[in-house]
């Protein structure tokens, strides 16, 4: 299978709302947590943050993710955007920035259950570094856990993993202070220019 990746922009919103809210849930994040501040995050309910992330479809240029499709259906999501934009991690002390480089970064895969072990979020990782490339950016940044050789519980690795960052071309940078599944996590980046 072949997967194709699209800026989420307004016309894909109902696929958007496939992936993040596939059951009405008040505890959805929409994929806001890195977008906002932690007190204007936690002040927003579901619907609210829904929104702001529809919103963001519809006027924010670029794009605030992309979507991977497999055989036209909607298989995943990957929020990546210019740093300056995503206000928590901004403000950030446990993953601060390592230089002055305008990094666009990845923060979040959301892989629908029936398309895991498909490959999905290798794809979308591909798919945003295309997305950031297309848009200027002069390199992207994730923000990995490490497994260190043991395994990360899936509902933690929506960051990503080591592995499959190092795979498509990233460098480590730094260890940080965050974790995930008591495990580090890294910035890791991929040069554009």
């Amino acid at each position: 299978m072949s997967l194709e990746v699209r800026p989420a922009t307004a016309d894909l919103w109902d696929d958007v709302r496939q992936v993040l809210q596939p059951k009405k849930s008040a505890h959805t994040c929409w994929c806001m947590a890195w977008r906002l501040t932690t007190g204007d995050y936690g002040r927003m309910t579901a619907e609210e943050r829904g929104e702001h992330l529809r919103t963001l479809t519809e006027k924010a240029d670029p794009p605030p993710g992309v979507l991977g499709f497999l055989d036209g259906e909607v298989a995943g999501w990957c929020n990546v955007a210019p740093r300056r934009q995503l206000d928590r991690l901004t403000s950030s002390k446990t993953i601060t920035p390592v230089d002055d480089v305008p990094v666009w970064s990845v923060t979040c895969f959301v892989v629908r259950k029936e398309f895991r072990g498909k490959g999905v979020a290798s794809g979308l990782l591909e798919g945003a570094v295309e997305h950031a490339r297309a848009n200027g950016a002069p390199a992207v940044e994730g923000y990995p856990v490490d497994p260190e050789g043991g395994r990360v519980n899936p509902t933690l690795a929506y960051v990503g993993t080591m592995d499959m960052f190092e795979r498509a071309g990233f460098r480590r940078i730094q260890r940080t202070e965050a974790k995930s599944d008591k495990r580090h996590r890294w910035i890791v980046r991929r040069d554009l220019v």
